[in-house]
């Protein structure tokens, strides 16, 4: 390589944190352009994963890393939602990360770019995503959202006010509404104020009556801090399920569980 050249790759791999992916529009940011790219790639400097997408060769990059890309790189508005948000702050059973493990991304509906077909391939062969394009809250797509660190790098998820609402979008068809009553219960010290906002903003009638309905099942304090009075809980009855019984409450008919002891008939 010429003498420009290690002095380019060097100011690169200062800005390139450790553990992601780097995505050729962000390389042009940071002034290295496809033939530029190329001669780096050559050199044994970096790893291309797919089209337009490297790792540094010495570099360790996983599915956070790559997601990385995504949400700062190419600022999509996609993040990690529902039970995987809440496995990774610490209110879920935490499985290992391995291959195959179902890692859950709610895209936002406003969202019209496609994920790479890098990141559903490359990325995808260590877990397993389940991609789900939705708007379920009506406010700027952050609300809720957090960053968790990964060493050198961060990536958007779900709080978990908003993680566990996410979650009961999912029941019954793709996840089960008997462990959404053992992840509430863990969420003892949810923020009333986060519940408030999202509540007021959220787009499914089923998410807030079947939100409600869990959080005063498990009897949480915080339930009793909430003003309900400025949510829509729309009209109508709402059936998750087959063969359950009825919350006249929120008139909501849930299947029953092997535990329930509700006296909500």
């Amino acid at each position: 390589m010429s003498s420009r050249k290690p002095s380019k790759i060097n100011q690169l791999l200062r800005h390139w944190p450790r553990g992601t992916v780097a995505v050729q529009a962000w390389l042009q940011k940071q002034g290295i352009y496809r033939q530029l790219a190329e001669s780096y790639l050559q050199g044994g400097w970096v790893k291309r994963i797919g089209q337009g997408a490297y790792i540094q060769v010495s570099d360790t990059v996983n599915w956070t890393g790559a997601l990385y890309a995504l949400q700062f790189e190419l600022t999509m508005k996609v993040h990690v939602a529902a039970i995987i948000a809440l496995e990774l702050q610490g209110y879920a059973h935490f499985l290992p990360l391995g291959k195959g493990h179902p890692v859950w991304l709610f895209k936002d509906a406003q969202e019209t770019r496609s994920l790479p077909h890098w990141f559903l391939t490359w990325a995808n062969a260590e877990v397993a995503f389940n991609v789900v394009t939705r708007k379920l809250f009506e406010a700027n797509w952050r609300l809720g959202l957090t960053e968790k660190t990964f060493g050198e790098y961060s990536v958007y998820l779900s709080c978990p006010e908003r993680a566990i609402m996410e979650y009961l979008d999912l029941v019954p068809q793709q996840q089960t509404l008997e462990q959404g009553y053992l992840l509430m219960e863990n969420l003892q010290t949810l923020r009333p104020k986060m519940v408030q906002e999202l509540l007021e903003n959220c787009t499914s009638v089923k998410v807030k009556r079947l939100f409600m309905h869990a959080a005063e099942r498990e009897g949480l304090s915080w339930v009793k801090k909430l003003d309900l009075t400025n949510v829509d809980f729309g009209s109508g009855k709402r059936v998750i399920g087959v063969g359950g019984k009825l919350d006249s409450k929120y008139n909501l008919s849930v299947p029953k569980v092997m535990d329930d002891d509700s006296n909500n008939e």
